[in-house]
């Protein structure tokens, strides 16, 4: 019995302890397991446990079982039994009638999938992870073999799945046949691809308008990010921790309270509008309106993302190339064109990308301030949830915008091409970080500072507005009637008792956020390690798969998940755990690309070191990886966390009376007009992300690479350029 460890013996008797004890179904009795079920009322579980059974036996009386020729063939042959049990047993399945006529209990279906099921899958995906190993898969690494496996079955459920039955409905007619000419219809439509704002003043079509506002959205956004992570981490600027605690700001707020700031700011009867116009006597136009004010909000939203990714990645590179070059007596300016620009390259490329693609998905800036400038985020949703409610047209525009994102994905690998950018590696990197030239400084400063005051403008207006009676209509009167309405007390014998209308949606969406967060960044850095750091077959397709969820807009995945986990054998439909899945996989691409960054610049003999001393796979991500990678951590969890405590695309679909969250509510009260309560409950909301920001800052922790810290020399001592 030599060859079977602890990995071995966990996955072998999990996979007996799930088909022969736990409760296949939810809410079942323990004992209720495919074993049992399948002796009873429903005898199509029986394959499924027979298999299994089979599957131990054999890997038992073998030796080396990773090995046997039929290991692998029957994990497989047991997880397909079972996803095809799974999805084709129920009241719609493709084979009910068939089966219904041999076991009429058929005919009432099959509750959704419980812990007994659950833990079977995962017991098979272990398994074949395992027999995969032994024939090379991942260099015969277990963990990273077991990792992609899982992840790749993980993405399958909760992205392809989902994508996939929605995205059927393009090629369906109303009847729900097969139709290819409705398809080519929607999507060759002028209202997609027509160029008529070019040669007139008609509007051009959807695509073209997503694709401008996309690419001037992550243009902006990018510049300014760079900028601010420049003065930040390589600047003597005083003000560094206050503009830390600003770019920060604009992620903590749901974006439909920007747009209404902005509103209230610069709207035909704002408060900037309307000084102007007395100023000048100018008559006050709706210019914020359309592709201008979407864009003056998503650049808002969007730049503390590109700032956190380049920060990153310039406290990643190796300080002591930025010291040879002056040693060598290149000026300032040559070291930051030759050195320190060709590096950041990688932080550039992932930070345009997540700023391009969360253009794309944005709903809540367009849907405020889009005015007559449609993009393909509110044309989807318009799509479901109007009076038409044409699926087919929605799939039709998720395809298109899941093209233009592989496009994006394209152009960055283009551009980053198959260079190096490897600056820490296993030798001393305590040099000085140089300090940038005197004109970058200044150019970051110009553009950092309109940025930063007029996001103060916006917060003064939020954190203001919640204060007064009615900030939509400028009656300016000061109460505190709002923030009671939404968060009254009462402290008796019984102890605290909440009856505010808010308390109920803010409690799920801390519990949400607080489990979704460390799960989205877990898996995010993960998937980063395997892309990054093994070879195994398949490597740039899981890259990919692993983008897709953050290519849909969020409308369109709360609405495949509806359609997808509202019947068995995954019916989560109205629960938390669909929130925490659906977070957790639509974010999971930020923290992925942050640990891409950061990877790309660790040199891996520090891992190969670890490896060469008996450390395995998970250990060397352990004690060598995470420690050199706490600021694409601290990214991922940030975002994580704020994005999930913010979203309001995916869901306005996916709430319940039972699980509300936060933004559902304050879209509820933007709707009813009561802009003064949804700016109050806001401001509440900011004041408890800042204060979760600070923790997860204080839990992550700084990464110590041996640096001094002190600049190379201050400003005032660099030589002339």
């Amino acid at each position: 019995m030599k060859q079977f460890d602890r990995a071995s013996f966990g996955w072998l008797g999990l996979l007996l302890l799930s088909v022969l004890v736990l409760p296949w179904y939810r809410g079942g009795d323990l004992g209720a397991s495919a074993l049992g079920e399948g002796l009873g009322a429903r005898p199509w579980l029986l394959p499924v446990a027979v298999s299994a059974v089979l599957l131990v036996g054999l890997a038992l009386s073998v030796a080396d079982w990773r090995r046997h020729a039929a290991i692998l063939p029957l994990s497989i042959a047991g997880l397909v039994l079972m996803t095809l049990q799974g999805f084709a047993i129920g009241l719609n399945g493709p084979l009910m009638q068939g089966i219904s006529s041999i076991y009429p209990t058929a005919a009432q279906g099959q509750p959704g999938i419980g812990l007994g099921g659950l833990l079977t899958g995962l017991a098979l995906l272990g398994l074949i992870s395992d027999a995969l190993a032994a024939r090379g898969f991942c260099r015969g690494e277990r963990f990273a073999a077991a990792c992609v496996v899982i992840i790749v079955a993980l993405l399958s459920l909760f992205v392809f799945f989902p994508i996939v039955k929605l995205g059927s409905a393009a090629f369906t007619d109303a009847d729900g046949s097969l139709a290819i000419a409705p398809f080519l219809t929607r999507i060759l439509g002028a209202d997609l691809w027509g160029l008529a704002c070019l040669t007139s003043r008609y509007s051009c079509g959807v695509v073209i308008n997503t694709v401008v506002l996309g690419v001037l959205s992550a243009a902006f956004a990018t510049g300014l990010g760079l900028a601010l992570a420049l003065l930040v981490a390589r600047t003597d600027f005083r003000l560094k921790r206050t503009l830390r605690a600003i770019s920060i700001l604009p992620i903590i707020t749901p974006p439909f309270v920007v747009g209404v700031a902005i509103i209230v700011l610069f709207g035909r009867s704002g408060v900037v509008t309307a000084e102007v116009a007395d100023w000048f006597g100018v008559r006050p136009g709706r210019w914020i309106y359309g592709l201008p004010g979407i864009l003056l909000a998503q650049v808002l939203a969007f730049t503390p993302v590109t700032f956190l990714v380049l920060l990153g990645t310039l406290e990643a590179i190796n300080p002591t190339l930025e010291e040879a070059s002056g040693t060598l007596g290149a000026k300032p300016f040559v070291t930051f064109r030759k050195i320190t620009w060709p590096l950041l390259r990688p932080g550039i490329a992932a930070a345009f990308l997540l700023a391009f693609i969360e253009s794309l998905a944005d709903f809540g800036n367009p849907i405020v301030l889009g005015g007559g400038y449609d993009v393909l985020s509110t044309k989807i949703f318009f799509a479901v949830v109007g009076a038409q409610y044409d699926l087919g047209n929605a799939a039709t525009l998720a395809i298109v915008l899941l093209a233009l994102t592989l496009a994006a994905f394209w152009v960055q690998t283009r551009w980053l091409g198959r260079a190096s950018y490897v600056t820490v590696t296993g030798r001393s990197d305590a040099g000085l970080a140089a300090p940038v030239p005197r004109w970058v400084r200044v150019a970051a400063i110009a553009a950092v500072v309109p940025f930063v005051v007029f996001t103060l403008a916006i917060y003064v207006i939020i954190l203001f507005g919640g204060f007064v009676t009615d900030v939509g209509r400028l009656d300016l009167t000061p109460t505190v009637s709002h923030i009671w309405t939404a968060f009254s007390f009462e402290i008796g014998a019984e102890g605290l008792r909440l009856y505010g209308s808010a308390w109920d949606s803010l409690i799920t969406t801390l519990w949400v956020s607080a489990l979704s967060a460390p799960l989205t960044m877990g898996i995010g850095i993960l998937t980063a390690w395997l892309v990054m750091r093994q070879d195994f077959f398949g490597r740039r397709a899981f890259e990919f798969g692993t983008m897709l969820s953050f290519a849909i807009p969020g409308t369109v995945v709360g609405v495949s998940y509806i359609v997808a986990f509202n019947v068995p054998p995954v019916d989560i439909t109205g629960t938390m755990a669909i929130l925490v899945i659906c977070f957790m996989f639509r974010n999971m691409p930020v923290g992925m690309r942050a640990g891409m960054a950061a990877l790309a610049q660790i040199d891996r003999s520090m891992e190969e070191a670890s490896q060469t001393m008996g450390a395995g796979g998970a250990r060397t991500l352990r004690d060598v990886v995470i420690p050199l990678i706490r600021p694409a951590i601290f990214t991922a969890l940030v975002y994580a966390f704020v994005t999930a405590m913010t979203a309001v695309s995916a869901v306005i679909f996916l709430v319940s009376a039972r699980y509300n969250m936060a933004t559902a509510y304050i879209m509820g009260r933007v709707e009813n007009g009561e802009y003064a309560l949804a700016i109050a409950y806001s401001a509440v909301l900011m004041i408890v992300m800042i204060a979760c920001v600070a923790l997860i800052q204080f839990a992550v922790g700084r990464r110590q690479l041996g640096r001094r810290t002190e600049l190379q020399g201050a400003a005032a001592a660099q030589p002339a350029e």
